[in-house]
């Protein structure tokens, strides 16, 4: 059964909860059974039939890979902890942090910003819909 007959269940119920005129409802719905099919869906189950191929890899290093990465991206925001408190003693010092932690991100090409929208996303969205499956607990 392709991926999107999967989804169609799940995104109908969001639909249920999202948009409150029954007339639009049903219009959204009609329209997500004509997307079925189409060469956007074929695109988007292709992409979301690679993150699900990685996800349940027996490699750890792929499995483990997305779940790797957010966790640096994790780090990264929780270091604002520490240089808060070096600001409060030495604002100098945490000034000099600010500015190289900017500059060196700054540095990182846009693409890659991309990259982790989508790899984040794609892990999100793969995580909920392993769970409406009832894969994953």
């Amino acid at each position: 059964m392709p991926l999107f007959e999967n989804l169609l269940e799940p995104l109908s119920r969001i639909l249920d909860k999202a948009i409150p005129d029954p007339e639009a409802r049903d219009r959204a719905k009609l329209e997500l059974l004509r997307m079925n099919g189409s060469q956007d869906v074929r695109m988007l189950e292709t992409s979301l039939s690679a993150i699900v191929a990685d996800a349940t890899s027996a490699d750890p290093w792929t499995s483990r890979a997305r779940p790797g990465f957010l966790y640096v991206i994790y780090a990264m925001i929780l270091w604002a902890i520490p240089v808060g408190v070096i600001a409060a003693f030495s604002p100098r010092a945490a000034t000099a942090i600010a500015a190289g932690m900017t500059g060196y991100l700054q540095g990182l090409p846009e693409p890659l910003y991309a990259l982790f929208g989508t790899g984040y996303l794609g892990y999100s969205a793969m995580r909920q819909w392993g769970k409406v499956r009832g894969a994953e607990r």
